[in-house]
């Protein structure tokens, strides 16, 4: 069994396999900017912008927004409980997945990705609209709570530090991770992580498509089903490819939401 048959479930959605006009039961949500969904989008799709995913307050600019924000968020897109959200990007799946991340948070598990995002979609010479997102009107009529599972913080990182059971997955570049390159105040990695670029999760020769081998690229590093993976980049973008990923191979795995934009500016936090 290959690894793209391992990671094509429900959670997975081929460009080829998404069938319009969509059902009442799915939600199609693309996250990119305004421009872009003006541009493109597959019809039917309504808009979540990138900032709507970020707490917005330095120096870690991309944690979880509040309940508030969130709830805000959601009933500009005509969110429900019981739709299944798909999500795509322009970008082979970094906000998609950190979109995915913070369902995740409130407890909606029912979700998909759509495979390669609207680079794939318009790839296969797929149909798509133009116009801007008229947002949703009301408010969301729910008590949204958050589910702490999916979230590392500080406390939780230091202690996978130690632990043998965990792994740290730092998805920034190499040169980011070597300590050569920096957008915080100091340089290098959190002790013990290992790294791969979040760029060698996709596949630009498939128009973005997760790459076939993941399973095994993963599990080269250490990363697999046997230990829980904490993944992190700077602010907690690109780590939500590495995120989703995870989640389509059945990994244990949280987002460190503070990323290197938290730890590389805290002088008490250790650094290799």
């Amino acid at each position: 069994m290959t690894s793209q048959t391992r990671l094509r479930s429900v959670r997975l959605i081929e460009p080829t396999d998404l069938s319009l006009p969509l059902d009442d039961g799915d939600l199609l949500v693309q996250v990119t900017s305004p421009q872009v969904y003006a541009q493109a989008h597959i019809e039917g799709a309504v808009l979540i912008e990138p900032s709507q995913l970020c707490r917005g307050i330095p120096p870690a600019v991309g944690k979880l927004p509040s309940l508030n924000a969130i709830e805000q968020t959601l009933a500009s897109i005509g969110y429900r409980p019981d739709r299944r959200v798909i999500a795509y990007d322009d970008e082979g799946g970094g906000w998609a997945g950190k979109l995915l991340w913070m369902l995740d948070v409130i407890g909606h598990e029912h979700w998909a990705y759509l495979n390669g995002g609207l680079h794939a979609w318009v790839g296969l010479g797929q149909p798509f609209s133009q116009g801007h997102y008229q947002a949703a009107s009301g408010r969301l009529n729910l008590a949204l709570t958050v589910n702490p599972q999916p979230i590392a913080e500080i406390a939780d990182v230091l202690h996978a530090i130690e632990d043998p059971y965990q792994l740290i997955w730092d998805v920034r570049s190499a040169a980011e991770y070597a300590g050569l390159r920096s957008g915080s105040a100091r340089a290098g990695h959190i002790p013990g992580a290992v790294n791969l670029d979040w760029e060698m999760l996709k596949d630009p020769s498939r128009d973005l498509r997760l790459r076939d081998t993941l399973q095994e690229d993963l599990a080269h590093l250490g990363i697999d089903t046997t230990r829980t993976v904490i993944t992190h980049c700077q602010t907690h973008h690109r780590s939500g490819l590495a995120y989703l990923v995870g989640r389509l191979l059945g990994i244990d795995i949280r987002a460190y939401h503070g990323s290197w934009a938290e730890w590389g500016n805290d002088p008490n936090l250790p650094i290799e």
